[in-house]
């Protein structure tokens, strides 16, 4: 242990802090061929539980008016050019987009642009 003395260019006030190396233990990385396991194996656990997966065609803003008027046959405009890529939102965030498509009588969503994963991992916090 050594001893250092506080020392502000000020006398010693007496008050004297012990200063001690410390030696940190190898970090494991998931290189190691357990750690991979191990992590496959927590993933294993999560891979059934079930997502909320949206797809979002536009916005839009209106008046409460305008919403209360609404009726059969009315046509909201989105802030989207038709043809425009659309969003696939996991739990309200951006992971994807795509192009609508139709799979037999229903809509569909054809990817055609994935997030980073960085960015999909940020999003999915």
């Amino acid at each position: 242990m050594e001893q250092v003395k506080e020392n502000n260019g000020n006398a010693s006030t007496g008050n004297e802090a012990h200063i001690q190396s410390i030696q940190f233990s190898q970090l494991n990385t998931f290189n190691s061929p357990d750690l991979k396991d191990e992590g496959k194996r927590n993933l294993d656990l999560i891979l059934d539980i079930p997502v909320p997966v949206s797809v979002e065609l536009g916005h839009t803003m209106m008046l409460v008016k305008d919403i209360l008027s609404l009726a059969q046959g009315s046509i909201v405009e989105l802030d989207k050019v038709a043809g425009a890529p659309v969003d696939l939102l996991i739990r309200g965030k951006l992971l994807a987009q795509g192009e609508v498509v139709v799979v037999d009588e229903n809509f569909g969503l054809k990817i055609t642009n994935i997030c980073a994963s960085e960015e999909r991992i940020r999003n999915l916090g």
